[in-house]
This record gives C-alpha cells, sequence and structure tokens, in this order.
C-alpha cells in the first residue's frame, strides 16, 4: 500500500510540474494588465480582442507580444505608449500573450 501510494504522489507531482500553467485573467490582472486594456473593449490601451485580430495569422504574434509586454512600446495602436512592465518575467509574458491571442 505504501508503494502504491508513493508511486501515485511521484506520477502526479511530475504531471504537475509538466503542465504548463496557463495564463489568464487572473494573471493579467495580477500584472496590472487590466488598468489599461479589458477583454473585449477599448480603455487606455486596445482591447485583448482587438490585439488578437491584428496579430492573427502571425506565426511569430507569441514572440511579438511577450517583447511589447516586457518592453513597452509606441505608435502601434496610436499615440499613448504602452509602458515598460520589468514586473513581468519572459515566461509570465509569453503565458499572457498565449492567452492575448485566444480572445475572440
Amino acid at each position: 500500500m505504501k508503494r502504491l501510494f508513493l508511486a501515485i504522489a511521484t506520477l502526479a507531482a511530475g504531471v504537475a510540474i509538466s503542465t504548463p500553467v496557463l495564463a489568464d485573467l487572473q494573471l493579467a490582472t495580477a500584472k496590472n494588465c487590466m488598468a489599461c486594456h479589458a477583454a473585449a473593449t477599448k480603455l487606455v490601451g486596445p482591447s485583448y480582442k482587438d490585439v488578437a485580430a491584428k496579430y492573427a495569422g502571425q506565426k511569430d504574434a507569441v514572440d511579438k507580444l511577450s517583447v511589447k509586454i516586457i518592453k513597452g512600446g509606441a505608435g502601434v495602436w496610436g499615440p499613448v505608449p504602452m509602458p515598460a512592465n520589468a514586473q513581468v518575467s519572459v515566461e509570465e509574458a509569453k503565458k499572457l500573450a498565449t492567452w492575448v491571442m485566444t480572445q475572440k
């Protein structure tokens, strides 16, 4: 019985470690993205739906957006620049960008 429990616990831990945590509204809120963006409506910045539509079909969209999330940018969506977000790690930026690209 002890061996069975150990085997199940080891398997569960392996699955938990190998399963990527998907970005979602909670991560976007925690990183203050929602202060300027909303899922379907323009606030200070574009809606996530509009971002996903603009970058749809671009194979490097997640990489492009990940860089913009961390470094910021200007001129793509108008005169208001997007500030850099140094508190967002590369991994978190990729998760956020992947999530943004699923918004419809």
